[in-house]
């Protein structure tokens, strides 16, 4: 027997890693000192314009979200999606990025699928400025199905300490500011994916007028990122907290941002959820209370501000094309009520 009789076909992985190596170079600075294909990626910060300079670093998946891609036999968002998700929860630090890798995992090594997930990764790590300077493919034929595949994505970013957001500028009379997600981003697809394609057995290519696009289209709308709307804000020490909308949505998210003693107050009734988040909720029978802890409901990221600076706040967001909507305050407590 050889290797690829074993399921592992090296001569395939070599032909992906070249495609790999030409989008990633497409997202390389000067700071970055080794090629794609060496054992660890080389990195030379600048930190010339950092007081006291602190790495933050994280890692995510974007979770059964590639199952709709499979499903719907489009991948190059998905990449894209990673980056945008880790770009955000460095964000809430304060901390912009440095650099990425990521990790992808699959049954069954198939080329074309591979530079289309990269290129969806290089595509959002050109734009965030993040160069994406190493990572893993494996082909895993005994763990995962011939067409299924995971994918992770790591993240390193810098602060300057005395403006990483630590939640202790945060006060009792804050406003809550709403950021406008695109869609579900990277979180509840198992529960979307119940409901909307085994309950209700919808067809992901169909146009539902309801959505104003096809069902694959909503479900795989890319994961925004936040970056350049708040960085000026950041920049002017205007935040005082911020929380990405990720998975527990309000309940889970909001409270990791602030002080003890502290807690939120979030309006329901300061914006309306776009169809798709109703749709699964009718479609499912998913009570409200479930809806707001599982999704991001249309607010993919909250921004804490004192009551002196929402004006500018808002100004300043509205022109790089945000819709900020304020959504509720924080309080003397615990915890986040849904109001």
């Amino acid at each position: 027997m050889d290797y690829r009789e074993a399921g592992v076909d090296i001569d395939a992985a070599d032909a992906a890693k070249a495609r790999i190596r030409t989008l990633a170079r497409g997202t390389f600075n000067p700071a970055v000192l080794s090629d794609i294909g060496s054992f660890g990626g080389m990195f030379r910060p600048d930190f010339a314009r950092y007081r006291e300079p602190v790495l933050v670093a994280s890692t995510d998946s974007v979770g059964t979200k590639v199952k709709v891609a499979t499903a719907a036999g489009r991948h190059g968002d998905v990449g894209y999606d990673i980056v945008a998700h880790c770009v955000n929860d460095i964000l809430v630090q304060g901390a912009v990025p440095l650099f990425f890798l990521d990790y992808l995992a699959l049954g069954r090594m198939d080329v074309e699928r591979v530079a289309e997930i990269v290129s969806g990764l290089a595509r959002a790590c050109s734009e965030l400025g993040c160069p994406l300077i190493g990572g893993e493919t494996a082909q895993m034929p005994d763990v995962y199905a011939p067409d299924d595949y995971d994918l992770a994505g790591f993240i390193v970013g810098v602060v300057d300490r005395p403006r990483a957001l630590t939640g202790d500028r945060v006060r009792a009379g804050d406003h809550l500011l709403g950021l406008p997600s695109s869609g579900l981003h990277t979180n509840g697809y198992t529960l979307a994916r119940r409901v909307l394609l085994e309950h209700m057995e919808l067809d992901l290519h169909a146009p539902m007028p309801e959505l104003g696009t096809s069902l694959a289209s909503a479900l795989l709308a890319p994961h925004r990122s936040y970056l350049s709307a708040l960085e000026p804000l950041l920049e002017r020490d205007k935040i005082a907290a911020l929380a990405h909308i990720t998975g527990g949505g309000f309940v889970g998210n909001v409270p990791r941002v602030l002080p003890p003693g502290l807690g939120a107050v979030v309006h329901l009734s300061a914006w309306n959820p776009p169809p798709l988040f109703r749709l699964i909720q009718r479609g499912g029978d998913v009570s409200e209370e479930e809806m707001y802890r599982t999704f991001n409901m249309g607010i993919g990221m909250v921004v804490v501000v004192s009551p002196s600076d929402l004006h500018e706040v808002e100004h300043s967001l509205e022109r790089r094309g945000e819709t900020p909507v304020l959504i509720g305050s924080v309080v003397q407590g615990e915890g986040v009520r849904l109001e």
